[in-house]
């Protein structure tokens, strides 16, 4: 006779789709990292996305993509609204970014990953393709140490006097673009010191959660909105602080806004606003970082991944490091 288990509705997203996202990014990972260095940006982000995509649709779920691959850049998409999964399970949200830093896989420069959240149907933040402003710390201060309508100068300050240092021994993480010049200037006059990244601000958010062994302290700069709902995931299940507001500069802006249901454009959302629920995020190397080590392709044919999935009821956080043998001969990846 054979025995079923029940297993609750809310204990789905940990005991039967916590590993199953990490196969997820692992495939969208490995698919991506055989491009590594091919100065091919669209094919990358475009092999990563059909491994994902592929992958979801083998998960027992009605799943949501309310955060998917950005139109700006006429990239590939997992599309916003699109339906994944086997259509039976619970109802989750999802958001994707399945290669985080194009640019840096296609130069095969350190950083690039592939990454997405998954969490209770209707509790993530439905974010259009804009841009965001973003502010990150760490755990462990006040409520409000930091405020996304203070200067950076006064932030840095801020964060010192709750941290108990001088500005100067503060670091700030910041996207290298030319509209961050102001910011830049702003941080260095109190004496802090910048971080420039070429790209994978998710990544970048994560680092502020952990400055005792990443050096960072702080993110500050202006991003994409999808790619701030994803650190905010992950900032709900590690602890930090984020405050983010959506750069609503046209009339098409808002409007594609208003549809997705946000009624004030110049909200501050923090991480509460933006993922409501129980949530699980995951992210896979795919070139080596800080954060986490790329993709092995060994002579065997053996292939290694690195992963870092989290959740946020636990706080818990897992590295997996997977050794996959079959993944040609099942054609997963």
């Amino acid at each position: 006779m054979t025995t079923h288990i029940s297993v609750p509705p809310q204990l789905l997203l940990e005991r039967i789709l916590t590993l199953e996202i990490v196969r997820v990014t692992e495939r969208a990972a490995v698919s991506a990292a055989r491009l590594r260095g091919h100065g091919q940006e669209k094919a990358a982000d475009q092999a990563a996305v059909d491994a994902m995509r592929r992958e979801l649709n083998k998960l027992p779920i009605e799943g949501t993509i309310v955060i998917g691959e950005g139109e700006r850049d006429e990239a590939p998409m997992l599309f916003i609204g699109e339906k994944v999964g086997l259509n039976a399970g619970p109802q989750v949200d999802i958001a994707v970014d399945p290669l985080e830093g194009t640019t840096l896989c296609a130069k095969n420069m350190p950083g690039a990953i592939a990454t997405m959240a998954m969490a209770d149907g209707g509790t993530l933040l439905h974010a259009p393709d804009v841009y965001m402003e973003k502010l990150a710390v760490g755990p462990g201060y006040a409520k409000g140490v930091v405020e996304l309508d203070a200067s950076p100068a006064d932030n840095v300050r801020r964060l010192a006097k709750a941290k108990g240092v001088e500005p100067g021994a503060i670091t700030v993480l910041v996207l290298d673009r030319p509209r961050h010049a102001d910011i830049i200037a702003s941080i260095r006059s109190t004496g802090a010191a910048v971080r420039l990244i070429t790209d994978g601000d998710v990544a970048g958010v994560i680092h502020c959660a952990d400055p005792d062994n990443t050096g960072v302290d702080m993110y500050i700069g202006t991003g994409g909105a999808p790619e701030g709902v994803l650190a905010a995931a992950a900032l709900r299940c590690i602890g930090g602080q984020m405050q983010c507001r959506l750069i609503l500069d046209s009339e098409e802006k808002r409007e594609r806004a208003h549809k997705m249901g946000v009624t004030d454009p110049k909200m501050i959302y923090g991480i509460e606003d933006m993922v409501r629920g129980d949530c699980l995020f995951a992210a896979t190397g795919v070139t080596t970082g800080s954060l986490l080590t790329g993709v092995k392709f060994r002579k065997d044919g053996v292939i290694e991944t690195e992963t870092v999935v989290m959740r946020s009821v636990t706080g818990t956080v897992r590295y997996i490091k997977a050794e996959h043998r079959q993944l040609d001969k099942f054609h997963l990846d």
